[in-house]
């Protein structure tokens, strides 16, 4: 819950709607998982951590490590977290580039089996990143966010290709397991392992213990006895009946004959030869008692087993018969052992070493087999990860079932079979495979080394802090923070990827998986997904959503008890909430809890319809459990179009915070709680009154009596640079001797106001083309926008040198550059370094730095200088930082990290500089700005504010949007929050529009007529040039206007001269490189088509790459002579080497029959072939 204090005071335009459930924690994803890898509260308390969990299971799974002759045995006994001796704080980390971490000791006990002796120590075994408050780590210096991964559940599933039924048992670590059945096919069902070649489905259950015929029908066949009948005509009804056991004559006693095996048709001869013998009495397979034993594919299959498998003479395939084949298979080429065999393919299924279904795994099974009954009881039978032989038999009995139609196949998108893995188990598994490196490494030792050991010698933490390092630094699912603004930041850590390791690819991904299925209601939202290549792959949680231990995305519901809605509610997840009829948030209930309605819109799987209310089970909580929380932000959401509202939702992420931040007049009631868990404020951890504020610090004398005279410190941020180069910058918000409560807000951080996100600001638009500037989603922007520095917001990008040790000496700060006026260096101080406050533009120096140059000059003067002069005499090469092109600001900061004063630094440097520069940017014509809804467009023109269309009144508009925008992308509702946007400005209110619970027409209109304004929001404009009133009326409000950060000073670009590609001399791409502009091939055809050839001669020779025309064109240029002939271009000498590597000797001559040298080489062969002529 938001702790109120100096919020804004809303008032609530939306309908009725009864809260029953507060909003969880936004970034608790994050925090909980990684608290459950950690256990961080349990063992500062010295408890014992959850031995099925996180760092804990590792360990636990790890150890004891026994020596292969049993003589040494390596025992785990609890690990600690040592977070009093963290070295920096989180500000200093990201200043000196250094990683937030924490180290991890476990205490190994080393036992010698031979003495019974114990040696124990506390090993070190690494840094691990803690994560912050906010739910990020600092790794080098950077935040990073690690971003959950949403991946194929282990389990069995079930699947039906073009008539080939098939199942397949995926496991958490380990071999995969299919059988299929194919329609088209003699009725046969096949295993195949690891995506091999099909084994025959009794074979296998033979190789994995069901060793015998009566085995394999018992397990998948009900019996039914019968009688038999001693005339033979008596048993006709028996014919084609088969056998459920071996039948055995009276005859022989113990070493009675087989008469009859178990899945054997009786046949009339077979009859007769039992009634011979005197049997009374025969178990066969009951057909009658369910559809499934219709089906004989097992019978099938032990047909084939005697055709194929079995030799002449036995009644069943022997040992080897049975392993053959298999493996065969499995390990092909490889001569057969059995003993071996018969071990091999067991372990690979039933071996906790070479297995791991999961607890996720086995509890899909217990839900699958109906082998776990309390389906609440999430713990019952999950401790068991391997399969058993009654799995397998569960698996092909359900597949045949399938088969036949008796039962359903899967469907892989739904919710039920994708499960979510957060930070903590991804980290857990990159440490299981690391801990298992240690492992070997250790057994290793244990074989070399003597009776002195101690457990530090045969403990290796190098695979560990290299998994740690790996994970962090490199992972595809560790990514640098979006920290653009705090909606940025938030939607990260929720975000939902696809992709990753174990995941799917982008390029494979099909259709149905990146599409809404209908269990995403609730759990993820069918909005915010980016364009592109990766649309449906990543993805947004919606906004209740918790994930629960197994990893699924559960949704809360309102339990609905006897047709009435109670205030309690229950979370479900997607297999769970199929069985029940679901009634939508916003439903109209009477004040008992009772539904208005007789038929109550309802859902259940994926259809919708009216149901009584009777039948109703569960109700949504909230209306807005559908979407994310950026979704959540726009408000009249169901009045735009999806495609517009995905646009809405990814733009607030990339607005850009502003110096004088707005609250929207029409919000959604999410902007405190997306500002609050967003972790951009300062919130008080205790109760108490302010007794000090200021600009960088806040101080409160804590009220409890308990901690009497206690005084919480907070130091408030200022103008911190954010990894997307924007401005993090908190203000106090409280005064002096104001009491707060706990979890109050004290300091608005970037794009807040009073404690609630401030994306953008309120301005005054009207939907009106003017003159064509505002064609094509173009914007006119006012100059009062402009000079009240509404949309001005604060850059600052680093700069960064590193001072190093070379071959030929250290490099050196100085102010004593070559070259270099004194007017250059006024701004330096006495180390070479910028002062802070100074205003820097392109090519100034900020550092200036000499490196040490070869002394290729040794002559008699130099030497006679260096012996006068020493040191100074030494030639030096200017390598000074300057500020780059495109860059101005002021400086803000220096920062000096030295190796002689303890900062790690790389290899070879002794000093680094870092140098902050913060830039103002105003807003200008090519900066990209966005409304809420997906109206994205660009500046084209600031115009004066007296020439803006005016109102009656004299008030000019601030924008002027294209009505032609609206239509077509069918997002009304900027003009809805354009509407109660001018009656919130005239009434000075903030209004509540939650999403799907909007403000109704009705209720607009009601509000335009309290402040006297327009009901239809239409209103007489007049052009400010001529006064002249325009022809129509025309729609004008406020509107939320944003900033994005695609800003025209990143992007404008010009070169002149500058850097060249080394192979073909032409100039680089991009503004990065400072590269040119590219005169492609359809350019070309252009400039041809005009017959500008003189223009595409000098674009295509000594505008690119002929380096001889360069030089002289700049001379002639110089000196003001007509210009030269080109030259060669080096793409044309590229070619010919290109030729020549293909062994085809080519060669240029010139109009008089003279070869033209290409390479120094060409000249050289020339030079000689004429001397010897």
């Amino acid at each position: 819950m938001v702790a109120k204090g100096n919020s804004i005071n809303r008032t609530y335009v939306g309908a009725h709607f009864e809260k029953v459930c507060e909003l969880p924690n936004l970034v608790g994803i994050q925090l909980d998982s990684y608290e459950r890898f950690l256990q961080l509260e349990k063992v500062r308390q010295h408890l014992d951590a959850d031995p099925n969990s996180g760092l804990e299971q590792v360990f636990q799974s790890t150890f004891p490590i026994e020596s292969q002759n049993g003589e040494m045995c390596l025992h785990y006994q609890g690990y600690t977290i040592d977070y009093d001796n963290i070295k920096f704080s989180e500000l200093e980390c990201k200043r000196k580039g250094r990683t937030y971490s924490v180290q991890i000791k476990a205490t190994i006990a080393l036992e010698l089996t031979g003495t019974g002796e114990i040696r124990q120590r506390e090993l070190y075994f690494g840094d691990i990143p803690l994560m912050t408050e906010r739910g990020t780590f600092i790794i080098n210096g950077a935040e990073r966010v690690v971003v959950s991964q949403i991946h194929r559940s282990p389990g069995v599933i079930f699947s039906d290709d073009k008539g080939v039924y098939s199942s397949r048992i995926i496991p958490y670590r380990g071999s995969w397991l299919e059988f299929e059945i194919d329609d088209k096919k003699k009725e046969l069902i096949y295993a195949k392992v690891d995506r091999k070649k099909r084994i025959l489905g009794t074979l296998f259950l033979r190789a994995i213990g069901l060793d015998s015929r009566n085995k394999i029908v018992n397990h998948f066949y009900k019996s039914k006895t019968v009688e038999l009948v001693k005339e033979a005509s008596g048993n006709n009804e028996l014919v084609g009946a088969i056998a459920f056991s071996d039948i055995y004559s009276t005859k022989g006693g113990k070493n009675a004959p087989k008469l009859l095996r178990a899945g054997d048709e009786l046949s009339p001869t077979f009859i007769e030869a039992l009634v011979h013998d005197g049997i009374e009495r025969i178990e066969i397979i009951d057909e009658q008692h369910e559809e499934s034993l219709h089906s004989r594919v097992i019978i099938n299959c032990l047909d084939v087993e005697d055709a194929k498998y079995t030799q002449e003479g036995n009644d069943e395939p022997t040992k080897e018969d049975v392993l053959s084949p298999i493996y065969a298979v499995l390990q092909p080429g490889e001569m057969i052992a059995i003993e071996r065999a018969e071990k091999d393919l067991p372990d690979m299924f039933f071996s906790e070493r070479r297995y791991d279904l999961g607890s996720v795994g086995r509890y899909k099974f217990n839900k699958k087999f109906g082998t776990d009954e309390e389906a609440d009881d999430e713990d019952a039978s999950t401790d068991l990860t391997v399969l058993t032989p009654q799995d397998i038999v569960n698996t092909m009995d359900f597949l045949i079932k399938v088969y036949i139609g008796e039962q359903n196949v899967d469907d892989i998108d739904h919710l039920g079979n994708r499960r979510v893995r957060s930070v903590g188990e991804l980290l857990q598994n990159q440490l299981s495979a690391a801990f298992a490196r240690m492992e070997r490494i250790a057994r290793e030792r244990m074989n070399l080394e003597s009776n002195q050991v101690k457990p530090q010698d045969l403990i290796s933490n190098k695979p560990v802090v290299a998994a740690i390092k790996e994970f962090f630094g490199s992972s595809q699912l560790s990514q640098f923070m979006d920290q653009v603004n705090p909606l940025a930041e938030l939607t990260h850590k929720r975000r939902l990827n696809a992709l990753g390791p174990g995941g799917l690819s982008r390029d494979r991904a099909s259709f149905e998986v990146r599409d809404v299925h209908y269990t995403h209601y609730g759990r993820m939202c069918p909005i915010e997904t980016p364009e592109g290549p990766n649309i449906g792959l990543i993805v947004s949680l919606a906004n209740y959503t918790r994930v629960n231990k197994h990893g699924f995305l559960e949704s809360p519901y309102r339990k609905v008890i006897d047709g009435k809605v109670s205030k309690n509610y229950r979370y479900l997840d997607a297999n769970d909430e199929e069985k029940f009829f679901i009634a939508q948030g916003n439903s109209v209930l009477n004040e008992d809890g009772s539904f208005q309605d007789s038929d109550i819109p309802v859902r259940r799987s994926g259809d919708y319809t009216t149901r009584p209310a009777s039948d109703v089970k569960y109700m949504d909580v909230s209306p807005m459990q559908v979407i994310s929380v950026a979704a959540s932000l726009i408000p009249f959401l169901e009045h735009d179009d999806a495609n517009r509202a995905l646009m809405g939702s990814n733009m607030q992420r990339q607005a850009v915070p502003l110096l004088f931040p707005e609250a929207p007049f029409v919000g959604t009631g999410m902007e405190a709680k997306t500002a609050y868990d967003s972790g951009v404020l300062i919130k008080s951890k205790r109760a108490g009154v302010v007794s000090y504020v200021s600009s960088t610090r806040i101080e409160i004398t804590v009220d409890d009596p308990e901690f009497a005279g206690e005084v919480d410190v907070y130091n408030v941020q200022k103008f911190e640079r954010t990894n997307q180069d924007t401005c993090f910058n908190q203000k106090p918000v409280v005064f002096i001797n104001q009491h707060v409560a706990a979890g109050e807000v004290l300091a608005d951080g970037p794009a807040t106001e009073n404690g609630e996100l401030a994306l953008g600001r309120n301005i005054l638009c009207g939907f009106v083309p003017w003159n064509g500037y505002n064609y094509e989603d173009a914007v006119l922007i006012s100059e009062r926008v402009v000079k009240e520095d509404i949309y001005t917001s604060i850059h600052i990008k680093e700069f960064s040198t590193d001072i190093r040790e070379t071959k030929l000496g250290p490099e050196k700060l100085t102010r004593d550059i070559p070259n270099t006026s004194e007017k250059n260096l006024e701004q330096l101080d006495e180390d070479g370094i910028v002062r802070v406050g100074t205003v820097v533009r392109p090519g100034n120096i900020l550092v200036g730095k000499v490196t040490p140059k070869s002394e290729s000059d040794t002559t008699p003067e130099f030497k006679l200088l260096n012996s006068i002069f020493g040191e100074k005499a030494k030639e030096v090469r200017d390598t000074s930082l300057k500020v780059p092109h495109g860059t101005e600001g002021t400086v803000i900061d220096i920062q000096r990290l030295k190796r002689s004063e303890g900062d790690e630094l790389p290899p070879g440097v002794d000093e680094m500089v870092k140098v902050l520069i913060a830039t103002k940017r105003k807003l200008r014509q090519g900066d990209k700005m966005a409304g809420r809804h997906g109206n994205k467009g660009v500046v084209a023109r600031v115009l004066p504010e007296e020439d803006m269309p005016y109102m009656a009144d004299g008030t000019p508009l601030d924008v002027c949007l294209n009505p032609l925008g609206v239509p077509s992308r069918m997002n009304i509702g900027q003009l809805m929050e354009t509407q109660l946007g001018w009656a919130a400005n005239v009434l000075t209110q903030w209004y509540s529009s939650p999403v799907f619970q909007s403000a109704s027409v009705e209720t607009i209109e009601k509000k335009m007529k309290e402040a006297n304004l327009p009901v239809t929001s239409k209103t007489t404009l007049y052009d400010g040039r001529t006064g002249v009133p325009f022809v129509n009326d025309v729609f004008c409000g406020y509107i939320y206007y944003l900033k994005l950060h695609h800003l025209v000073d990143d992007k404008m670009h010009a070169r002149s001269t500058g850097p060249y590609s080394l192979v073909t001399q032409q100039p680089l791409g991009g503004k990065a490189q400072f590269g040119g502009q590219r005169l492609g091939e359809m350019e070309v055809w252009a400039l041809e088509a005009y017959g500008a050839a003189n223009t595409l001669q000098e674009l295509l020779t000594i505008k690119s790459d002929d380096m001889n025309g360069r030089v002289k064109i700049y001379e002639s240029i110089v000196k003001g002579e007509p210009a030269t002939n080109a030259g060669m271009p080096e793409a044309f000498n590229v070619l010919v080497q290109e030729v020549r590597g293909l062994a085809l000797d080519m060669s240029v001559y010139d109009s008089k029959d003279r070869q033209v040298p290409l390479t120094e080489r060409d000249e050289e062969l020339i030079n000689k072939r004429n001397s010897n002529n």
